[in-house]
């Protein structure tokens, strides 16, 4: 199956200024609701890959990218974005100003097969692991906060700064899920309309 292809934007943006796709806003999410909201996104997430055969289907290709990630596939990243920030959290809680090793959300999709992954126990692994981010915020206090890391870039993130940036993902992708559903449930349409369907939604790590 081929693979959509990497994605090389910066989404530290997003701790400045709204997305215009997704609508988060980080401005709009104090510190001490990120725990709540992120055991809010792992529900959303729980539902979303219950949904049956769908979950596993791709939405048709992007006209300037190619294929794109099924909600399957997705779910698989989103799970990892949060053992990702799990383990960041606790480097950054004990540690002095950390440097983070580099990881590759792409090879990740295909290493471990996202695409052929049980839906029902992604969903179970989001949930579990989305709950220990969130029980971890919940106990920073004060200057916590502010404790720093670099990413292998050099780009420098605090605590709250992380936490927003990677919760960010989990929301913007579950925008993404939903477009490419309804891309979906248009290519079903068009096929019995003998019409073309619409093109997909493109994957952002």
């Amino acid at each position: 199956m081929e693979q959509p292809q990497p994605e090389d934007k910066d989404w530290t943006w997003v701790l400045d200024r709204p997305c215009p796709q997704c609508g988060f806003d980080a401005a709009a999410v104090p510190r001490d609701q990120l725990a709540a909201k992120i055991r809010t996104n792992a529900a959303a997430w729980r539902a979303v890959l219950n949904r049956g055969p769908i979950v596993s289907m791709r939405p048709p290709d992007d006209p300037e990218r190619g294929p794109v990630w099924s909600a399957l596939e997705y779910g698989g990243h989103v799970r990892d974005i949060y053992r990702l920030l799990d383990e960041r959290l606790r480097l950054m809680l004990t540690k002095t100003d950390p440097q983070f090793l580099y990881w590759d959300p792409d090879a990740a999709a295909v290493e471990h097969r996202y695409a052929e992954q049980d839906p029902h126990r992604v969903g179970y692994d989001l949930a579990l692991t989305a709950g220990k981010v969130a029980d971890a915020l919940d106990r920073v206090r004060g200057d916590q906060w502010s404790r720093t890391a670099r990413r292998s870039d050099g780009k420098t993130f605090t605590v709250e700064g992380l936490a927003a940036y990677l919760y960010h993902d989990a929301v913007h992708h579950l925008h993404d899920v939903e477009a490419g559903f309804k891309a979906l449930a248009e290519g079903q349409e068009g096929d019995d309309d003998g019409e073309a369907d619409s093109p997909g939604v493109d994957p952002e790590p």
